[in-house]
């Protein structure tokens, strides 16, 4: 059986819920967050505020500086994961094995739906089925969505950020490895900014550059070696993974005297988001939601959280955001006994745009 995969991302999600539910804030750049008088970050952003630079987890003051036009409207969870739901139940009514990857991104394999003589002739059988799919979710959830098809889950991802928004784009398996010559490294799956930085070094800027590297690559980025020159390549055997999947990375301290000082409990949530980067590096994974946790000396116990629509791979970003929701949420009331620091909402972490196109 020929393997076909769909990459299904909606839109600018949040902020495209948001123009849809009020009217007035079509064609307007939207910013889904704290307002910027308020010590906060950005969620989501619509594609009009990221002409001026403003993305997920910057801070909302500085977005305020960057797009003073920009119309702050307060993330609703509640109301994004209702939608989310929705859309999944249209994607899974067309039979295909689903992976979700977060509230607005899943991999559909309808590989038992399109099957044709040969690997092409079976992923242009699912051009239509994409076409239906995002008709659908147009015409029942008022947004627009964006579907890479390919035989694996690494070229269809690539494919969805191929033409973004409301895009369609199948990469062949006789074009995948020239389609994928002239874009950066970065594009790949697993290539970081740590591993970009190393493969530059190298002279290793653009797909083609790697597929042509003649040394061997694990003296540049170890282990990982073989797998990034298969990617360079198109090849990716990963399986969609339906499950028993690393759901959260968190880390707590629990103080020998309880402390409000705000030195010691700056370095401590350094020192947990540095762990957390690493250990998300590690897994090749981004975090959608950040959480802290603070235990009073009566052992009380508070949590709090916040989502963003791009995945969160750094530790100073990390930081951030367990910096605002403490301060939010002015958990620092009184002396700690404990502090916790934490991410969820897992998923690999979203290829930049293809400025090459």
């Amino acid at each position: 059986m020929f393997r076909v995969i769909l990459h299904l991302d909606m839109d600018a999600f949040y902020a495209s819920v948001e123009q849809r539910d009020d009217p007035a804030l079509r064609g307007q750049p939207v910013i889904v967050g704290s307002p910027p008088t308020q010590r906060g970050v950005v969620c989501a952003a619509s594609y009009e505020a990221r002409k001026f630079g403003v993305r997920s987890a910057m801070p909302s003051a500085t977005a305020g500086r960057l797009c003073p036009s920009g119309i702050f409207v307060r993330p609703r969870m509640d109301r994004y994961r209702e939608e989310s739901r929705a859309i999944m139940r249209i994607v899974a009514a067309t039979g295909a094995v689903i992976e979700q990857m977060s509230i607005d991104e899943a991999y559909a394999d309808v590989s038992a739906l399109c099957q044709g003589p040969d690997a092409d002739a079976s992923l242009l059988q699912a051009m239509p089925l994409a076409r239906k799919l995002k008709e659908q979710i147009r015409a029942e959830r008022q947004l627009t969505a964006t579907i890479g098809v390919a035989a694996n889950k690494l070229l269809a991802k690539i494919a969805s950020d191929h033409q973004k928004p409301d895009g369609l784009t199948l990469i062949a398996e006789r074009d995948k490895v020239q389609f994928l010559r002239p874009l950066p490294v970065r594009i790949l799956f697993g290539v970081g900014k740590v591993t970009e930085q190393v493969l530059q070094r190298a002279g290793v800027r653009t797909v083609g550059d790697l597929q042509d590297y003649a040394g061997d690559l694990r003296a540049l980025v170890g282990s990982f070696g073989p797998k990034l020159k298969q990617f360079a390549f198109g090849e990716d055997d990963r399986p969609l993974e339906l499950g028993d999947d690393i759901k959260s990375i968190s880390g707590e301290e629990t103080f020998l005297k309880d402390t409000d000082d705000r030195k010691i409990l700056r370095a401590c949530l350094r020192e947990q988001a540095a762990d957390i980067a690493t250990r998300l590096k590690r897994r090749r994974l981004g975090a959608h939601t950040v959480q802290v946790k603070v235990r009073y000396g009566d052992f009380k116990t508070l949590t709090r959280q916040i989502s963003v629509e791009e995945p969160l791979t750094e530790a100073n970003d990390i930081y951030r955001m367990g910096c605002v929701l403490l301060s939010r949420g002015k958990l620092v009331s009184r002396p700690l006994r404990l502090l916790g620091l934490g991410v969820s909402n897992l998923r690999e972490p979203g290829a930049q745009q293809l400025p090459l196109f």
